[in-house]
């Protein structure tokens, strides 16, 4: 299944793919940015593993981000799936540059949400940001409708020092208020 944004296409990940997504991984700002776990340096054959490994999991749904204009422009999902309490953790990645500020991790996380809310039947979806990105924040906070749920201190290491991960989650009924409001703004 393809899903579709206002101009995003969530996809499955394919082979040609990989490189795009060692790119991603490998790319030191981007990790810092978003990453709230461990990050090692990942060669193509590790790639090569990782696929074969994750085209059996289901337990996590991976999707590339892609839009018409530049072809294949980062990574989505969902893991920590939960069926029986109905809730998931979202993951994204945009590659620097071609992608950022035009509106793509908007789209994609829109079409992310209406996935999980509207044909899985998620009740909760989950998230964590480090606190020192700002521009996380804005998309999730301002732009998603997501909710700021608490700061866990001094959460992750990078850079020799410390820093806050905030917690945040969005639940079904404010995602059905996040509609009403922009179908209002069009």
């Amino acid at each position: 299944m393809i899903i579709k944004g206002k101009f995003v296409t969530l996809r499955a990940i394919e082979e040609r793919d990989l490189e795009m997504l060692r790119e991603l991984i490998n790319d030191p700002e981007i990790e810092q940015a978003v990453s709230t776990g461990m990050s090692f340096p990942v060669s193509s054959y590790q790639q090569s593993l990782w696929f074969e490994q994750v085209s059996r999991d289901h337990d996590t749904l991976r999707l590339v981000i892609e839009t018409e204009e530049d072809g294949a422009v980062g990574f989505i999902g969902i893991k920590d799936i939960n069926w029986k309490n109905r809730t998931c953790f979202p993951m994204l990645k945009l590659s620097k540059g071609k992608a950022r500020r035009k509106g793509v991790a908007t789209d994609a996380m829109m079409a992310l949400m209406q996935y999980a809310f509207m044909e899985l039947g998620f009740h909760r979806l989950d998230g964590a940001i480090v606190a020192d990105n700002v521009a996380s924040q804005r998309l999730f906070f301002e732009r998603l409708g997501w909710k700021k749920e608490g700061v866990r201190r001094e959460a992750i290491f990078y850079g020799g020092v410390y820093h806050d991960v905030i917690q945040c989650g969005i639940v079904a009924s404010d995602y059905r208020e996040l509609l009403e409001r922009l179908e209002r703004k069009e």
